[in-house]
């Protein structure tokens, strides 16, 4: 179609999960309650670490880093979804919508590669505790941090300039509940084979190199444990990356689910079941996990709360 006949797209209509007013409304409650749970919950995991000195160390300095990026993130999709289920109409302008793709990618990648971070940490703590000091000094638990943002928002950022220079002519009708990459792609009338060649090298680097980096991390760290020879001391060099392990099993797990399995299998709703589960739920999740799974967390909570009681 030739540049001159195609109307230019001020605005998209995002389909949502559901076209039925009944469901809209039930979904509403869940995920307002879900989002809720995801600001209380990070916002406190931070303050916490932030309150209490004994959660002055790299791990919870990273681990709070996490729940900074899991509020953005799932900000970035949550007010505006919770939004359109009280509106017959889902219109978002095409800048705004532009804002949701490169915050959300952004914030998500960093999480990605802050969990590779993460899993260094437990590396160095696991492998080399007599270095471990020295290894993860401040400076370096900065420099890591800012590496994982710069990496992030340097990897959308190229996402984002190969999706602005798509056409949209046909239709500006989204079958998703925000704008992310793949139904951008899908919508688009522009030829996106080298954007999708861009688009997939992009992914790869980050990803792949933040899953390798977990898993020769932890292939270390799981011969370190087996290698000692008290039990209880295999028991607590496990139990201080179990929940780590945890979230890192569900955060990479739905990511190959959704970007990696084979276009034959494609199918829209079931990315947008992903979809909630990635962006609405995991970050959720994550501060429950290293609350009920963490014992220098539930110690640093139970004394939180027991100290307001006696204040109080």
């Amino acid at each position: 179609m030739a540049v001159e006949n195609c109307t230019v797209v001020t605005d998209f209509i995002l389909l949502g999960l559901s076209g039925r007013r009944d469901v809209q409304q039930g979904l509403f409650v869940l995920f307002l309650l879900v989002y809720g749970i995801t600001v209380i919950a990070n916002l406190g995991m931070i303050l916490l670490i932030r309150l209490d000195p004994r959660l002055h160390t790299p791990m919870y300095y990273f681990l709070s880093n996490l729940s900074f990026c899991d509020i953005c993130y799932s900000s970035t999709v949550s007010p505006k979804m919770l939004a359109d289920f009280l509106t017959e109409q889902k219109k978002i302008a095409y800048n705004l919508c532009v804002v949701q793709m490169f915050f959300f990618g952004a914030f998500a990648d960093v999480d990605c590669v802050m969990l590779s971070v993460m899993a260094y940490d437990r590396y160095v703590a696991i492998c080399n505790p007599l270095l471990y000091t020295v290894t993860m000094s401040r400076r370096v638990c900065i420099q890591l941090m800012a590496t994982a943002y710069t990496i992030g928002f340097m990897d959308v950022t190229i996402f984002t300039y190969c999706t602005i220079q798509f056409s949209f002519c046909n239709s500006n009708i989204i079958n998703h509940f925000f704008c992310d990459f793949p139904p951008l792609l899908a919508l688009s009338t522009s030829d996106t084979t080298t954007s999708e060649i861009a688009l997939t090298v992009s992914c790869i680097c980050v990803g792949a190199s933040s899953i390798i980096t977990v898993l020769l991390s932890y292939s270390y760290i799981i011969t370190t444990i087996l290698r000692m020879k008290s039990a209880a001391g295999r028991r607590k060099a496990f139990s201080t990356c179990a929940s780590h392990l945890t979230a890192v099993a569900i955060f990479y797990g739905t990511l190959l689910f959704m970007y990696f399995r084979p276009s034959s299998n494609y199918s829209m709703d079931t990315d947008k079941l992903a979809s909630v589960f990635y962006a609405v739920v995991i970050p959720m999740l994550n501060p429950l996990i290293y609350s009920l799974r963490n014992k220098d967390v539930k110690g640093a909570l139970k004394k939180s709360v027991d100290t307001r009681l006696c204040t109080g």
